[in-house]
């Protein structure tokens, strides 16, 4: 099974939660944490679940998240 790594911009989220419905494996959730613009980022809360698709960087409206495949 292919392994992925997710990097998160997270001082430009906006927490619109599109890349937390588009992951196949819910890697992805809205953190508690607040950024510099008031916001709550998206976080990889369960990262050693993540295959490297690149859906939730695909749906990410301002390109925040960036996916790398592992082998």
């Amino acid at each position: 099974m292919p392994k992925g790594r997710v990097e998160i911009l997270e001082q430009y989220c906006k927490s619109c939660s599109m890349c937390v419905e588009a992951c196949p494996k819910n890697v992805l959730e809205i953190s508690d944490k607040i950024n510099k613009k008031g916001y709550r980022p998206v976080e990889a809360a369960r990262p050693e679940d993540c295959i490297g698709c690149g859906m939730c960087a695909m749906r990410c409206p301002d390109a925040v998240i960036k996916v790398f495949r592992e082998e």
